[in-house]
């Protein structure tokens, strides 16, 4: 069976521009693909075998990382799973046999994108740097503040959500997590789970 997977990055984005998916996520292109709740969902049933084929928008919907996109490429691939990536025109599998232009191109755009990401967060930073500057920009209880993504990637936040996705309650993911119960509510939110 051929799925459709698209990801925006936060809730004001429009999924509709990547068309009709089977599987959506809202969250940063830096939370591994198995760590989305759809994403999870969608790997899963790969497992299965119950799928055949994933198209996806373009590439960077599988994430930002270099390393992480050509490894969940790899994984899949290994799994009989063809990657078709519409933006890009590839499939990294053609009549069953693992495509080496694919391969080549993949590793030319995911590096494209972790690079795109590393200049928006520069650009980001410039920006904060100018508002505090001019007296403007707000503080975390005198601390910078902290992206979504950085939380949600830290150590314990990470395997608290892994342990949310799994059906854990609040309380029992942060007891196994090592996180408060506040902290463990905020990651519900945030990661949407």
């Amino acid at each position: 069976m051929e799925i459709k997977y698209s990801r925006v990055s936060s809730q004001g984005q429009n999924l509709d521009r990547q068309g009709k998916s089977d599987y959506a996520d809202t969250c940063s292109g830096s939370i591994p693909l198995n760590s989305r709740p759809q994403g999870g969902k969608m790997l899963a049933k790969v497992a299965k075998g119950e799928i055949s084929a994933i198209r996806v928008h373009s590439i960077d919907r599988l994430g930002r990382n270099t390393l992480d996109i050509l490894q969940t490429i790899e994984s899949l691939t290994s799994q009989g799973v063809n990657v078709i990536s519409e933006k890009e025109g590839l499939q990294t599998l053609v009549d069953g046999k693992p495509n080496p232009i694919a391969k080549m191109m993949l590793g030319i755009l995911s590096t494209l994108a972790e690079f795109e990401r590393d200049q928006i967060r520069e650009r980001q930073r410039e920006g904060i740097e100018k508002a505090k500057a001019k007296g403007v920009y707000k503080t975390n209880g005198g601390r910078d503040a902290e992206n979504i993504s950085d939380f949600l990637n830290k150590e314990k936040n990470s395997k608290c959500l892994l342990e949310l996705k799994r059906g854990e309650s609040i309380r029992r993911a942060a007891s196994l997590a090592g996180v408060s119960a506040s902290t463990a509510q905020k990651i519900k939110r945030l990661a949407g789970v």
